[in-house]
């Protein structure tokens, strides 16, 4: 009987300690996370920038043999591609209009996807999963808009840009 009583006090503390971890983790900054995720998804795009306008001529080529992005002449599709990648990751790392620079690297994620390289799907989900949680949730206080917002719209203005 004694055995019961000391095996179900065990069964209390471990499930206590369970709980303890659990609010732990509930504890950590939001913030954090916020800022990770736009600064990973930013050294994604960023990098590719960069790949793009090393070689012109070999993007150029890129684009009209292997991306073969419909509607748009190779020369326009990458000049708009390396626009994209080499501005909005800056926004988000900064927290700026960050929101809006989401949207053309969700835009850029959807035609990789369906035109390019549809195998690379999984790779695609998480990158749209990292912008759509920074356009629903916003940049989190660690960015220019949260210290903007209070300027730009007033005190009264949204509490989270």
């Amino acid at each position: 009987m004694s055995d019961q009583i000391v095996g179900a006090a065990s069964g209390f503390a471990w499930r206590d300690r369970v709980l303890a971890f659990r609010a732990a983790l509930e504890r950590f900054p939001l913030a954090i996370l916020q800022f990770l995720f736009r600064f990973s998804i930013a050294a994604v795009f960023w990098n590719s920038g960069l790949t793009k306008i090393q070689s012109w001529q070999t993007t150029v080529v890129l684009f009209r043999d292997e991306y073969k992005v419909p509607l748009l002449p190779p020369e326009i599709a990458a000049t708009l591609g390396a626009s994209v990648e080499l501005t909005c990751p800056v926004l988000l790392v900064l927290g700026l209009f960050t929101r809006l620079a989401t949207l053309p690297m969700l835009g850029m994620t959807f035609v990789i996807e369906v035109f390019v390289y549809p195998q690379d799907w999984i790779e695609h989900l998480g990158w749209a999963s990292f912008l759509l949680f920074i356009l629903t949730r916003g940049p989190g206080p660690i960015s220019l808009d949260r210290w903007l917002a209070p300027l730009l719209l007033g005190r009264g203005g949204a509490s989270r840009p």
